[in-house]
């Protein structure tokens, strides 16, 4: 069986998650504190960074695109009207654009500095970057999040899923993103009402389930996090 090495509230770890769970892949999951560069951790992954996939053979696998591809070399050329990839270049090309927007922009813009002034500050020890949480940096998170979700509400509200016809790693790491941000009650669905109904069929999906009973010690979710019509 396949190890993934986690955090529940870095939506790269979503991502992968969600992706495995669509192919009906059983993992065993692992959460890991990156921050504590713990020796065996570090000897898998030098950068001390999350995703990590421990893959046939114990070969590590490191960031959430790269065990994506890897997955869709093993698993989901096989998957047919299921793959998380598209046949054609060009919308191979979309779906990437698109989950690289998400892991990566909205990620550095909102959901990075979200998770670690409001999660992972609190759990942190002093010498390993812990303390009282940055407000600057959350106001400034928090001013971003209103773009991100009308370019979020634009796409559902044009296309049937993200990158087309059918649900694809496009729609699973806008799914993971905004989940991470649901949990933390930072998203006024009420405002983005296309996105809300998009969001309300990726979280209803069987792979979402595990994502919807997650929960960080001392954080209690939203109260809307786990119903799947809101």
């Amino acid at each position: 069986m396949l190890t993934l090495f986690h955090h529940p509230m870095l939506a790269a770890c979503r991502f992968v998650r969600l992706a495995f769970g669509e192919y009906g892949e059983e993992l065993v999951l692992i959460e890991e504190k990156p921050w504590a560069r713990r020796k065996e951790f570090l000897a898998m992954n030098p950068a001390a960074t999350l995703p990590v996939l421990l893959a046939e053979g114990d070969v590590p696998i490191v960031g959430a695109s790269v065990i994506a591809e890897y997955l869709d070399e093993t698993r989901g050329v096989l998957k047919r009207e299921r793959r998380l990839f598209a046949e054609d270049p060009m919308d191979r090309a979309e779906i990437r654009r698109l989950a690289d927007w998400f892991l990566s922009k909205t990620e550095s813009e909102v959901t990075r500095h979200l998770v670690r002034e409001r999660v992972l500050k609190p759990m942190m020890p002093t010498g390993q970057g812990g303390g009282s949480p940055d407000s600057a940096a959350i106001r400034a998170a928090r001013a971003n999040i209103r773009q991100h979700m009308k370019y979020t509400n634009w796409l559902t509200g044009t296309r049937n899923w993200l990158a087309g016809s059918r649900i694809t790693y496009a729609d699973l790491a806008a799914a993971a993103t905004l989940s991470v941000l649901d949990y933390l009650g930072e998203i006024d669905w009420t405002e983005y009402p296309l996105a809300r109904d998009w969001y309300s069929r990726v979280k209803s999906r069987p792979s979402f389930r595990p994502l919807l009973g997650d929960r960080v010690r001392g954080l209690t979710p939203v109260s809307h996090y786990a119903d799947l019509d809101f």
